[in-house]
């Protein structure tokens, strides 16, 4: 009982500290909440980490900087530097246009350009933190079972298995059939590297909070990957059924409709997978931010509604953090199920043939 009272407290815990974190972005003469961007805040790229604000002061985590001019060369800096400085070496954050909040540079006819920036941003820190994490965690359960065998197992080794053998047996092994231990390694990489992404960007503080999946990037990447092994891995039937379908020949020739509807599905599929991940996890880390910006919004309505209104935000937002940690498993699952059906729809054999023997036992 002590141990469920723990949790509870620390998930009310992190769901106060979203109330606390929130409004950061205020407008200096009208000292209104911004809820656009607060909410944009929680789901953009930046070249700094921000923690909180304290004392109308931003504490945050600066990120190195890596940027290639065609006319200075390379610039490694931290990004603490665009704070002290607007123009630094060259450089600054652009604050409108279609280069908003990204680096540029001045050409020779005073346009704004993009250097070749591969600085590491908080996505990109923090994807790296969650892949050197989820090693860590997989290495750490490996060891156990060097060291103590299958038994005995306990607490969180236990959670892993279920895990592992859930989408093992449930997905890979069931979607694939032939050949399925062959994809096991992909697909559980898969699953993982998306739930943990999932589940460190519902925690507000450094170094969690940042939604990686969040990232239309990201998400294309992972698309990208499944879409290659699908392909790589589609048998002679497989293009035989894009290219010249089963169906009736006036569908193909002279005007190809079926092969090109076929061939569009190729891309469609991966595509689907991409918007799918990235629409859900943005659209519930943006529900979460503006039940937040509820409780500063109705600050200026009075007393008894800022109250209610308050109140009712804190018991919205621990529902749909709930709801959002049920989504970050649904999400990793849902993505890994269907790169796996679609594996398996690449990995179709022939028609079998069946013999007059076989024909006769049948009967």
């Amino acid at each position: 009982m002590k141990r469920y009272l723990i949790y509870i407290f620390c998930f009310l815990f992190l769901t106060l500290f979203r109330l606390n974190a929130a409004p950061e972005k205020v407008s200096e003469n009208q000292k209104e909440i911004n809820v656009r961007e607060i909410i944009l805040s929680e789901i953009t790229d930046s070249y700094e980490w921000h923690i909180t604000t304290w004392d109308n002061k931003p504490i945050f985590v600066p990120l190195p900087v890596i940027v290639h001019s065609k006319t200075s060369g390379w610039h490694i800096f931290m990004s603490s530097k665009f704070k002290e400085f607007p123009v630094y070496k060259g450089f600054y954050i652009a604050k409108e246009g279609k280069y908003k909040d990204k680096i540029v540079e001045l050409d020779e006819n005073g346009k704004e350009i993009r250097p070749l920036d591969i600085s590491l941003t908080k996505t990109a820190t923090a994807l790296i933190f969650n892949c050197i994490l989820l090693t860590i965690l997989i290495l750490s359960i490996a060891h156990y079972y060097k060291k103590e065998g299958i038994f005995p197992k306990k607490g969180f080794v236990i959670l892993m298995e279920m895990l592992i053998m859930d989408i093992y047996e449930g997905v890979i092994k069931q979607c694939i059939e032939k050949d399925y231990k062959r994809y096991a390694p992909y697909l559980l990489t898969l699953f993982f590297f998306i739930f943990l992404n999932n589940l460190m960007g519902l925690i507000p503080f450094f170094p969690f909070g940042a939604t990686v999946t969040g990232n239309i990037a990201i998400t294309f990447t992972l698309a990208l990957c499944t879409f290659l092994v699908v392909n790589i891995s589609g048998t002679k039937e497989y293009w035989k059924g894009i290219f010249w379908p089963e169906v009736p020949v006036w569908l193909k020739v002279p005007i190809p409709l079926m092969p090109v509807i076929e061939f569009i599905e190729i891309f469609t599929k991966p595509f689907a997978l991409m918007i799918r991940l990235f629409a859900n996890i943005v659209g519930g880390h943006s529900i979460v931010g503006g039940l937040v910006c509820l409780v500063f919004v109705t600050v200026k309505l009075g007393t008894t509604i800022n109250v209610t209104m308050s109140a009712l935000s804190v018991i919205f937002t621990v529902f749909i953090d709930l709801i959002e940690l049920l989504i970050a498993y649904i999400q990793a699952y849902i993505f890994t199920l269907l790169s796996a059906l679609f594996i398996g729809l690449a990995r179709v054999d022939p028609p079998h043939k069946i013999s007059a023997v076989e024909a006769t036992e049948q009967v």
